[in-house]
């Protein structure tokens, strides 16, 4: 998937189309990603237990991963994104990193 959790995203299709936000947890078996304050849907929840109140409660839906586009850190555009090969040492070797189409920075820094 091309976004991970974390990443500053732009939505752009949708009745949420032109939102930002971070993305709160990617489902890539299922190809989604929640994002913070985005698709935001009514859920009715019944009381559990003595000390939770039922009612109707506005939870964050996922969205499919093809509707979001990644704002790269660096250039601050949204922009599309690709993956390449780091050249490293030992456990580093050969790390796949992604990087902006745009700008050509790298996203993912290799840890040290």
């Amino acid at each position: 998937m091309h976004v991970k959790a974390g990443d500053e995203v732009l939505v752009i299709a949708g009745k949420n189309k032109g939102a930002r936000g971070k993305v709160r947890r990617a489902l890539p078996s299922e190809n989604r990603v929640i994002v913070e304050n985005v698709n935001l849907v009514k859920k009715h929840m019944k009381p559990r237990g003595p000390r939770q109140r039922g009612g109707i409660i506005e939870v964050e839906a996922p969205l499919h991963a093809s509707n979001v586009m990644l704002i790269c850190p660096h250039c601050g555009k949204a922009s599309r994104t690709g993956h390449r090969f780091l050249e490293g040492e030992g456990k580093l070797s050969r790390r796949k990193v992604r990087y902006c189409k745009a700008c050509d920075a790298t996203i993912d820094q290799p840890k040290a």
